[in-house]
């Protein structure tokens, strides 16, 4: 494995009807070189894109698939806006606001539900990606599950042998663009798995203006905080891809 010429790191799409055929496609994807696989991030339930002839990705029924993801060491990469209800959830004064950043709430979801399940416990070598979701969302995710954890814990099912806040800030990785408080994150929290991304050739990413935007979010930043947005918390995800 290595980086392509073309530079791109490959991502797999697999058919999700039979989870033991995807399970199967995780195995055959890591073979031919693929790095990461998207899947889709929960659906609110009764929502019009919940598919309710799939168990929710908290059943057992999603096993076969995190045991495969941890075996190969593919990442789990949830892109926001995996439920395209929540695209068009608004209308009226506001909409355009209101939706898109009603969008990102999939993609905290999707960790969330790994984490409180006891996917990500069960299997501490699975690491999730949330793309283009922002970064400060992680820690205030975290504290709130540690919170549900520690003050609910007489209806806590499963038990995790660590906590939320700790499964979430080893397993879960995010991605921003423009999030001006995705420094402050990884500086003050402690959570260091945040990366920067154009998200080229959206319409809200940095294509045109992103060397101007990284002047602004990294100048007079710590070399160390830099490295580690721009290309630690990268190569922490993708060890098997080698540097150019």
């Amino acid at each position: 494995r290595g980086i392509p010429k073309d530079g791109l790191v490959a991502v797999a799409s697999f058919p999700m009807r039979d989870i033991n055929d995807t399970a199967a496609e995780v195995h055959h994807a890591a073979d031919i070189g693929m790095y990461a696989v998207s899947l889709p991030a929960p659906a609110l339930p009764n929502s019009r894109t919940f598919d309710s002839t799939v168990p929710q990705m908290n059943s057992e029924y999603w096993e076969p698939l995190w045991q495969a993801l941890e075996d190969t060491g593919l990442v789990a990469a949830f892109h926001i806006g995996g439920d395209a209800s929540e695209h068009t959830m608004y209308s009226g004064p506001g909409g355009a606001v209101l939706n898109y950043t009603n969008s990102t709430y999939s993609g905290q979801r999707a960790a969330m539900v790994m984490t409180a399940s006891g996917a990500l416990d069960r299997h501490p070598k699975l690491k999730v990606l949330v793309s283009e979701g922002g970064a400060a969302w992680v820690p205030f995710l975290a504290d709130r599950m540690e919170e549900a954890y520690r003050q609910h814990h007489m209806f806590v099912r499963p038990k995790l042998s660590r906590s939320p806040k700790e499964i979430i800030y080893t397993q879960v990785y995010c991605s921003f663009q423009h999030e001006a408080s995705a420094i402050p994150t990884l500086t003050a929290s402690g959570y260091q798995n945040v990366m920067f991304g154009s998200d080229y050739p959206h319409l809200e990413g940095t294509f045109g203006h992103t060397q101007d935007t990284l002047h602004e979010l990294f100048d007079g930043q710590p070399e160390a905080v830099k490295d580690r947005i721009t290309r630690g918390s990268f190569e922490e995800l993708f060890p098997h891809v080698s540097k150019p």
